[in-house]
């Protein structure tokens, strides 16, 4: 019988440890999953928090399960860096404040705290001693890419959980036997997803995401008849693109707090509040980053078609525009534009307005492909 750990795509290690863990509840205070983008840390940090909080240790069936599932309990708290190079000092005080408050709906309450490779020294020594000696009731779960870019001094009072990486081929071949969609078409998703196979399935069910893929391969497909004005309302156009979904998340927001206010202490319904603030910018970033990896999957494809082998396009459907982007371009010049798409994950990754992100990035890849004086 499926549990919430055989949601841990493409990590038959991971799962085993952490299902094992919780079973024997021997469970540490403090984690710290490791790996690259797309190797499943996060969605492994919600099983193990749904492990923690279920009655049956993560039965997949309970509410309790379905709500952690879905982002939605109050007593899992997800947080990202909010300065522009990474965490900032208060944000750490106000997670470590949060720590001695009692859980609202639990017997305990699971802080997932994402990229504390950008824990800079004084953000972290403003969290390590809440991170050595937690209340009971806490579990922090860490994710880094690398545990060399951890400060030894956080990666010394957490169990170290190491994620392999999951190549993108293995990654397509889980999510289509996983949702029964063509590996054609799961590869699109896992290019899209940045290699995410939770972040896939998602995207495959949704045709709002589908269309927000189209949408994006068309404003890059027409950048090389494309004005400075032009350009300028293309970036608008996938801003709106990345925010239109969020409308439905602030929609469900409101409902949960319309149904909960009446028995709620106002203390509980605003750690809530700033939870969903927190899924918002949360969801709003991965829109931005979804543009990016759609359009670093596109000019890949026309890498390879200016390379002679047409037949390693991934982005099968807008074949005809890759092929006419080809045409006009040369490897040179594509390689350019990969390298302001980079430059744009980056940035973003970093804090900077995804807006400002955006345009610059099409402008770049514009000016790469499309430049008269680049070599052919």
């Amino acid at each position: 019988m499926a549990d919430v750990f055989d949601q841990i795509f493409g990590q038959p290690g991971v799962r085993d440890f952490l299902r094992a863990s919780v079973e024997a509840d021997r469970v540490t205070h403090a984690y710290l999953f490791t790996g690259p983008t797309g190797s499943n840390k996060t969605q492994s940090a919600y099983a193990l928090a749904a492990g923690l909080l279920c009655e049956h240790k993560g039965c997949g069936t309970c509410e309790v399960c379905a709500k952690v599932n879905a982002r939605k309990h109050p007593d899992v708290r997800y947080f990202a860096p909010e300065g522009a190079g990474g965490y900032l000092i208060e944000q750490i005080r106000e997670i470590v404040a949060d720590t001695a408050l009692a859980p609202i709906q639990s017997h305990s309450k699971i802080y997932i705290i994402d990229r504390v490779d950008l824990l800079g020294s004084a953000a972290a020594n403003a969290f390590l001693k809440t991170l050595e000696e937690p209340p009971e009731d806490v579990v922090l779960i860490l994710l880094g890419r690398t545990r060399e870019s951890v400060l030894p001094t956080v990666v010394s009072r957490c169990s170290v959980v190491p994620f392999r990486h999951i190549p993108a081929s293995e990654a397509a071949g889980i999510l289509s036997r996983r949702t029964g969609a063509a590996p054609e078409l799961s590869k699109i998703a896992i290019e899209a997803c940045g290699g995410s196979i939770t972040r896939g399935i998602e995207f495959l069910k949704s045709n709002e995401r589908l269309a927000f893929r189209k949408g994006v391969l068309d404003s890059i497909a027409r950048l090389g008849t494309a004005d400075t004005w032009d350009v300028i309302g293309m970036g608008a156009e996938l801003v709106s693109l990345a925010k239109a979904p969020l409308d439905s998340v602030r929609e469900a927001h409101e409902a949960q707090l319309a149904e909960n206010a009446d028995f709620l202490a106002k203390s509980a319904i605003r750690q809530i509040e700033a939870r969903n603030k927190r899924e918002l910018t949360a969801r709003s970033l991965e829109s931005f980053r979804q543009i990016t990896a759609i359009t670093a999957s596109f000019l890949r494809d026309v890498l390879v078609v200016c390379a002679g082998t047409p037949e390693l396009v991934i982005n099968y459907d807008a074949r005809e525009a890759i092929e006419e982007v080809a045409a006009r371009t040369s490897e040179p010049a594509v390689a350019r534009a990969l390298e302001a798409v980079a430059t744009c994950q980056d940035a973003i990754s970093y804090n900077v307005s995804p807006e400002t992100c955006l345009d610059a990035m099409l402008f770049e890849i514009g000016e790469a492909l499309y430049d008269t004086n680049s070599p052919r």
